[in-house]
């Protein structure tokens, strides 16, 4: 891909190794999309950040695990019950579309959001999670 989403790539890698430790990487590049997939800690919660760019899309999931337990999770994947809570139904005109969403509470309980990065996951971690 373009030196942009490498660029885009080394900014979330700063933000994360600023704001998390023992943080491990790997980027992915195919000249049709770029993938980063981030692993760290952040005191006794695991995080894992995925953020996936192509010609069209940016696609991202960054979570907030404990143990097995998934304290939160924000994403924009085309989740059927995200789709059914914005559209009341799953029509062929919605199916496959990017809904971003927040999911918490195990996954037990999803929330409509608006598009979401990693400096607003960084805050939302320093907000909510006790070191």
């Amino acid at each position: 891909m373009d030196t942009q989403t490498r660029g885009d790539f080394t900014d979330i890698i700063r933000q994360a190794t600023a704001n998390l430790s023992e943080v491990e990487y790997t980027i992915d590049t195919t000249p049709e999309r770029s993938i980063l997939r981030l692993q760290a800690n952040y005191g006794q919660y695991r995080i894992f950040i995925t953020e996936l760019i192509d010609s069209q899309h940016r696609k991202y999931r960054y979570y907030v695990i404990r143990g097995a337990w998934i304290e939160v999770g924000f994403d924009n994947s085309s989740d059927p019950r995200a789709l059914r809570l914005k559209y009341g139904r799953i029509g062929a005109e919605h199916a496959g579309e990017s809904i971003p969403h927040r999911h918490d509470q195990n996954k037990t309980r999803l929330e409509l959001t608006g598009e979401t990065d990693v400096a607003q996951f960084m805050t939302w971690i320093h907000t909510h999670l006790p070191q």
